[in-house]
């Protein structure tokens, strides 16, 4: 009992931040996914500053709503760590899927990337950044639904920082400019929607090369592995895995490409149209004089 209101009934994920179960609440009568956190190596002060961390980014994920987030219902500190209490979803993770099932058609990845996307405008547009969006994050929920859940290590976009242990997030999604030491940005977490898209036709990640320290050496100076099974995907897999943040597709181009994939199309990337630059006198010359 959490709270002297969640029964816990039994485990339903685990992950390197803790443990996720299935409780009841006492309260409300209803079930809940409860995350119940816990810092393997952390000691001391540390775990003082990640629980006091933790409780500040479960603040951020309840700010949001919108049907492909999952919902933060409380947040508790029992024991000497935080407890996340949230909506329970029904589902299997895209992880899980891609693992059971094989990889996805490119359209059923476009219409799962459409929904991550939506998801990740709303957080973006309450300054909330994800920074772990990757297969396991993304629920399949029983009711067709896509939700993309555990904003546990997500940070509001002012806040965002290097945690004491390291990058937040898992090495083969992370982006190129976070492994550089740079703030994550809303950029970052669409590159990580890039790589889980691609995970999603391919069955892997675009830059695995099996170890963390390779993979990450990867993603700093690699392209970006070929995708044969992208079909009218590849545009978007390719936009959001530029390197530099700056020239990855913005959420409305992903969503316009997006939309062209489920619709049958295959995208094509609108180039913002270069103005022309007025031609000047030659260099060393001297205008003219106007006539009097």
């Amino acid at each position: 009992m959490v709270a002297a209101r969640y029964h816990l009934l039994e485990p339903i994920g685990r992950g390197g931040m803790g443990v996720v179960w299935s409780a009841h609440d006492d309260l409300l009568d209803r079930r809940v996914a409860v995350k119940e956190v816990r810092y393997a190596s952390a000691l001391g002060d540390e775990v003082q500053q990640l629980n006091r961390r933790t409780l500040r980014e479960a603040r951020a994920a309840a700010r949001l709503s919108h049907p492909n987030v999952v919902v933060v219902h409380d947040v508790i500190e029992e024991d000497g760590r935080p407890w996340i209490v949230m909506q329970l979803v029904p589902s299997r993770s895209l992880g899980q899927v891609i693992k059971q099932d094989g990889p996805l058609l490119p359209q059923r990845a476009a219409k799962i990337g459409l929904e991550v996307v939506s998801a990740l405008r709303s957080a973006h547009k309450a300054g909330v950044l994800h920074r772990d969006v990757k297969p396991e994050n993304v629920l399949l929920a029983d009711d067709g639904r896509v939700v993309l859940t555990d904003f546990g290590i997500a940070t509001l976009e002012a806040e965002t920082q290097l945690t004491m242990t390291g990058l937040a997030g898992t090495p083969a999604f992370i982006a190129p400019e976070r492994l550089r030491g740079r703030p994550a940005r809303r950029e970052s977490d669409l590159w990580s929607l890039g790589a889980t898209l691609y995970a999603a036709v391919e069955g892997r990640p675009p830059h695995d090369r099996g170890t963390p320290l390779a993979t990450m050496h990867s993603v700093l100076t690699d392209p970006p592995d070929s995708a044969p099974h992208a079909g009218p995907l590849l545009p978007v897999i390719e936009g959001l895995l530029l390197k530099e943040p700056v020239q990855r597709l913005s959420h409305d181009e992903a969503t316009r490409m997006l939309r062209q994939v489920l619709d049958g199309g295959n995208p094509t990337r609108i180039l913002p149209a270069i103005r022309p630059v007025a031609a000047g006198p030659p260099p060393g010359s001297v205008a003219a004089e106007p006539a009097p």
